[in-house]
């Protein structure tokens, strides 16, 4: 009998002692819970109160007179007017990429948007001083002809093309869609390098059955001071044509925004906001167009009238993090296959890609 009572009283104290350890335990639990939450509310008000103390930073930006400055245009009129706050932002428009590049190399803009090329080009030589932070322009180059002689790409055999661009975007894509056509650019055309969209224009305009290479929204404006000018050859067209047989697909892609790698690394939470802004500036614009062309004309890109009717036609995107970087990738090596001086000499390393 006493074993059996002394077996019982164990039995119950074990089992006294489990029930409070099990009780212990939840209220170490719901303590360390507690605790836990703390923290967050904690860091998230710290987060808060850095963000409300934060100066604004100062924002260089230079867009180029065309898509890039299109998809931008409600950013510049939202920070003109004061709606943006939390930093800077300073708007530059600059004709051609020659005037953006000593300005990155320089430190006087932070931010750019230059052919895709050429930001491979500035990383390479910058020794990687320049990131890209998004694609904001698809194909938009055209073969416009002042006549009807040019059907397919084999018709530019012995033609003469005016163009811009020489160095960048636009002369590494004709080169590669002659070449894939058989066309030797340097013995088989003569391609006349203007310094401005705006002299290929002119030229285009002055001469009969002559043909140049523009983008948006130039094709429209020429084509508006003379109907009779008609598109012979989508550029993008061609390249997809070309692109059917590689294994590894690519798209042209005509322009990114790039900013210094020093500005980025010192003020990550500006460059946030940044492309928060930028984003929303390419929806409205491919979502308002009549307003957008306003807007265009505001800021003395193209006449409102020439916006309206491009900008559809404008292929102005906002393509950021890991899609960014394998479309643009993949646009890069074809280039750098073909030549690779079009790339600065190598296709750029994991850090030349913002994805963040």
């Amino acid at each position: 009998m006493k074993r059996k009572a002394a077996a019982l009283f164990l039995a119950v104290t074990m089992a006294v002692v489990s029930i409070a350890g099990c009780g212990s335990r939840e209220e170490a639990k719901k303590g360390q819970k507690e605790v836990i939450q703390e923290e967050q509310e904690t860091a998230e008000k710290a987060k808060s109160e850095s963000e409300e103390n934060s100066e604004p930073v100062d924002m260089n930006i230079t867009a180029l007179k065309g898509p890039t400055a299109m998809g931008m245009v409600q950013f510049m009129d939202q920070a003109e007017q004061g709606a943006l706050t939390d930093e800077n932002y300073h708007f530059s428009i600059s004709a051609s990429a020659d005037e953006v590049t000593p300005k990155l190399v320089q430190g006087k803009t932070d931010v750019a948007a230059v052919p895709a090329n050429l930001a491979s080009v500035l990383y390479n030589k910058t020794n990687g001083q320049v990131q890209v932070l998004a694609v904001n322009t698809l194909g938009v180059l055209y073969l416009v002809e002042n006549g009807n002689s040019v059907q397919s790409a084999a018709d530019l055999k012995g033609k003469t093309i005016y163009a811009s661009g020489k160095g960048s975007t636009p002369e590494y894509a004709l080169d590669y869609i002659l070449r894939q056509n058989n066309i030797d650019p340097e013995k088989d055309v003569t391609i006349e390098w203007k310094s401005e969209h705006s002299e290929c224009v002119a030229a285009i305009l002055t001469g009969e059955n002559s043909i140049a290479m523009l983008p948006q929204p130039f094709v429209t404006t020429v084509q508006t001071k003379n109907p009779s000018i008609r598109i012979a050859l989508d550029l993008t067209e061609e390249w997809e044509k070309v692109q059917e047989k590689e294994e590894k697909k690519s798209s042209m892609i005509t322009g990114v925004v790039v900013a210094r790698t020093d500005f980025v690394k010192e003020n990550p939470e500006a460059v946030e906001h940044f492309l928060e802004h930028y984003e929303d500036s390419v929806e409205y614009v491919n979502g308002n167009t009549e307003e957008a062309a306003q807007l265009v004309g505001k800021y003395d890109i193209v006449p409102p009238q020439i916006a309206q009717k491009a900008l559809p036609e404008c292929n102005i995107v906002y393509i950021d993090g890991e899609d960014m970087k394998e479309q643009l990738s993949g646009y890069l090596e074809v280039l750098k296959n073909q030549n690779p001086q079009a790339v600065g000499g190598v296709v750029p390393q994991d850090d030349f890609y913002y994805t963040e």
